[in-house]
């Protein structure tokens, strides 16, 4: 199993358990919350975007960008979404895990 298999199926374990944050605004807020301690971005995020969430994120998550972009996450989020926010340490552990290797 590849990396980017192991990601995406860590990804729909994080969405199976409820620990799953999507989309942008919802991500930001999580952040703003303390509930979210790692967030990750499709490879095809826009510059914009990610300059913006990494200033949201600023010393409150960890910004991660994935090899896996928006249309190869629609089977977990079911629309083209850019953002994830993972809302468990033991999860974010996990996909940390499948993405240094």
């Amino acid at each position: 199993m590849s990396n980017e298999q192991a990601l995406f199926g860590a990804l729909g374990l994080c969405r199976k358990a409820g620990r799953l944050v999507m989309g942008f605004d919802a991500v930001c807020d999580e952040v703003y919350r303390g509930r979210v301690t790692l967030v990750l971005t499709a490879a095809d995020l826009s510059p914009k975007t990610l300059a913006r969430l990494q200033r949201a994120c600023e010393g409150a998550a960890e910004v991660l960008a994935m090899p896996l972009t928006q249309e190869d996450l629609c089977p977990i989020s079911r629309k083209p979404v850019g953002v994830y926010g993972v809302a468990d340490e033991n999860l974010a552990s996990l996909c940390r895990g499948h993405l240094v290797k």
